[in-house]
């Protein structure tokens, strides 16, 4: 018997959906940059795109935007679909669902510090050939945990929930439940629901308003 396919809220597949698309263009786009000004750890034979590090930090400006949304929504809403103390010890015991909500959480967090550390990166430095800042490696570094961490909630979404669960959050069809305005709020916290996750907030909403301000102060300086 084929298992049914879960309710999500209409409002999470939305921001979820924006979300993933420009997760998954700015990774394009920035191992398009990284192709054309370094490949030090490998290359393809990519054409080049004119003022391609202009269309990433485009993309990337946009998704800076949109996730402080994004990060509330997960934080007051979705904060079961992340990591939290019971799941620290369900690990161990080879829970699917814990790994995904560790996965989850991982990639939040690097989306939080790969918006930062692009922000504060200057576009002459590759033309350049300057390589070696210290902003660049770590935008490299956080923009490959973000794809591992993709790969890795997308392989262990699968597991855990399996195709009913891939076709739900792929779905943008309006439901009965998402017609009843009052459903849209239904489950949300006040505060998310384990100091972790309170912890965690405040780092990721703190970085993300740095994001916002510390190019500013730094130019203006």
């Amino acid at each position: 018997m084929a298992k049914p396919i879960p309710y999500q809220p209409l409002s999470l597949r939305l921001v979820h959906g924006a979300i993933a698309i420009l997760v998954l263009l700015a990774l394009l786009s920035g191992f398009w940059v990284y192709n054309t000004y370094d490949g030090r750890w490998g290359s393809l034979p990519l054409p080049k795109i004119p003022d391609i590090q202009g269309l990433h930090g485009t993309i990337a400006l946009v998704l800076l935007l949109l996730f402080p949304c994004f990060a509330l929504y997960c934080f007051h809403w979705g904060d079961r679909r992340l990591l939290y103390k019971k799941s620290l010890a369900q690990l161990s015991q080879g829970n699917w669902l814990a790994w995904h909500r560790l996965a989850n959480t991982l990639m939040l967090v690097a989306v939080t510090f790969a918006l930062i550390t692009g922000r504060m990166m200057k576009e002459e430095w590759l033309p350049a050939g300057e390589l070696n800042r210290g902003w660049y490696l770590a935008h490299l570094a956080a923009w490959s945990v973000v794809l591992l961490s993709l790969l890795a909630h997308l392989i262990l979404g699968a597991k855990a929930g399996g195709q009913p669960l891939l076709v739900s959050m792929l779905s943008f069809a309006i439901r009965p439940e998402d017609r009843r305005v009052r459903n849209w709020w239904r489950g949300g916290r006040l505060k998310p629901a384990s100091p972790l996750l309170i912890g965690l907030e405040i780092i990721v909403l703190l970085a993300t308003g740095a994001a916002f301000v510390l190019p500013a102060i730094i130019t203006a300086q």
